[in-house]
């Protein structure tokens, strides 16, 4: 196993837009070359409060969450981010609702949810999570004057739901192209919601693809482990690091774990085994010394942006339709600013991602849960 070296890199830093598991949280404005930069000007997140009171009781953005704690230093964090920051920003109240029964929760509970927001005042209802979809159709037809934002999940025919997906795909695929340059060769992918959830299964694949393509441009063999396995609930697990703890003792280097908590069964079994893990979703760096660069999309400028159709008054022509975002609207990458990569540069990243962004690299976003049943030239699939 390579030590990894801490190195700072200043100049073009791409998607280094949050810091997490620190002090602060920062949005991020955008360089002079496309990339994204933390600015002085920044919103620090966590100087805004997750409780508000409003002084008529009503509560005009509201948040429900997904499955797992408001702040997983993850996905319902980061979206929540996006919620209070365009709250705060624009003098607007905001509530976040957990719906029942955390991990069991059920369609009737997050309906549940949805409809106390609603009933509390709600103008824009922000849900995240593929899950949400049933509650959401039913809340919408319920509540018609109530404009919802569907995070990571597609309903088109309702005027009052706008979907937000990412190209989970393109920033697997940078993630995975990334730790082969670097020099590893036994990668794993830990994913979560037991191979059914799209985004994970987006980001899965890409990061397979990712490796393929930069194995083939050093002419290098891969070896790959790849699993669904106690990934179901998201969740960090005993069971599940036991399993990455066999991985890494059975010599894999590096492993994407994408599945929310599931991040820390990944970094307990990393740090055991002088391991390393990439991160999902946003910059897991501050989280773990054990992460040498994490897949991200930029769930709270996103989110901001989408609550702005509803105040701007440009929510015709996006509510009823499934908005995708990816590396052509600079919203996923991997941040170049916190890496722990030695044998890569940000020169070449930010090359790459100008080719992925242009479409030069093309990346399939089929949704492939086991890539493991296709034919790979430099990688072969292991147990």
């Amino acid at each position: 196993m390579k030590k990894f070296i801490s190195v700072l890199l200043i100049g073009a830093m791409v998607f280094a837009f949050t810091a997490c598991g620190g002090d602060k949280n920062e949005d991020a404005g955008t360089d002079e070359q496309g990339g994204t930069t933390a600015e002085s000007g920044a919103i620090d997140y966590n100087s805004i409060p997750d409780t508000m009171e409003s002084e008529d009781g009503k509560y005009q953005i509201a948040f429900i969450t997904d499955v797992g704690a408001l702040k997983d230093q993850s996905f319902n964090e980061f979206t929540w981010n996006g919620v209070k920051g365009y709250a705060s920003e624009n003098g607007k109240s905001y509530k976040y609702y957990q719906p029942a029964n955390d991990q069991a929760a059920t369609d009737a509970d997050r309906y549940d949810a949805m409809k106390a927001a609603a009933d509390s005042g709600a103008e824009v209802i922000v849900a995240a999570g593929f899950l949400q979809e049933k509650a959401l159709k039913q809340a919408a037809e319920d509540f018609p004057d109530v404009h919802f934002i569907f995070i990571d999940g597609a309903i088109e025919g309702y005027d009052n739901i706008a979907s937000v997906n990412y190209k989970e795909e393109q920033a697997g695929y940078l993630a995975g192209y990334a730790a082969v340059m670097d020099g590893f060769t036994k990668l794993g992918f830990s994913g979560g919601g037991g191979g059914a959830n799209p985004a994970c299964i987006r980001y899965g694949y890409g990061y397979v693809q990712g490796v393929e393509a930069a194995a083939a441009e050093k002419d290098v063999d891969v070896e790959m482990r790849y699993s669904w396995e106690y990934g179901d609930t998201f969740s960090a697990s005993p069971d599940l690091t036991a399993m990455l703890k066999g991985w890494y003792e059975a010599g894999t280097e590096v492993v994407f774990v994408s599945g929310g908590s599931m991040f820390q069964s990944g970094t307990e079994a990393a740090a055991a085994n002088n391991g390393a893990i990439i991160g999902v979703d946003v910059d897991q760096s501050g989280q773990s010394d054990t992460v040498i660069t994490s897949a991200m999309k930029d769930l709270a400028g996103s989110t901001m942006d989408s609550i702005g159709k509803h105040y701007d008054g440009e929510w015709e022509g996006f509510g009823g339709t499934v908005t995708t975002l990816g590396a052509a609207d600079d919203r996923v990458g991997i941040p170049t600013d916190t890496w722990m990569l030695e044998g890569w540069t940000v020169d070449d990243y930010n090359a790459l991602f100008e080719k992925v962004k242009s479409g030069e690299v093309e990346i399939s976003n089929e949704e492939v849960a086991d890539p493991s049943t296709l034919d790979w030239e430099h990688i072969t699939f292991v147990k």
